[in-house]
């Protein structure tokens, strides 16, 4: 039996944000994700971290606040969400994709819009 999805979309999503602003090492989520999310992942590190270092940004913790998450389940043991992410300066949607794995969810796929 696969445990409520929801803790897990909201915590996820948290993590993933902290992570693309370098609050946060992807290393942490390695567990929660496919190789192929973290591989995406760490691309999109890579190219913040050079985004703030062009502009002289210091890496820090985003102040972010969670709206709707919103749950689709197209199959048993998969699970398809949008979580509304709130900063300051803009709203953003992180789109997931849990799947069902020995008893606990793993995001297959992760993309902040």
């Amino acid at each position: 039996m696969l445990p409520d999805p929801e803790p897990l979309l909201i915590n996820l999503t948290r993590c993933v944000i902290e992570v693309l602003a370098g609050a946060r090492e992807l290393d942490q989520l390695a567990r929660w994700v496919s190789d192929d999310v973290y591989r995406h992942l760490l691309k999109r590190v890579v190219l913040s971290a050079r985004a703030r270092a062009v502009k002289g940004q210091r890496a820090q913790r985003p102040a972010i606040t969670i709206g709707r998450v919103s749950i689709n389940e197209p199959r048993d043991g998969i699970i398809e969400a949008v979580v509304i992410v709130h900063s300051k300066v803009r709203v953003r949607a992180v789109a997931v994709r849990l799947e069902g794995l020995d008893n606990r969810w793993r995001a297959s796929a992760i993309n902040v819009l």
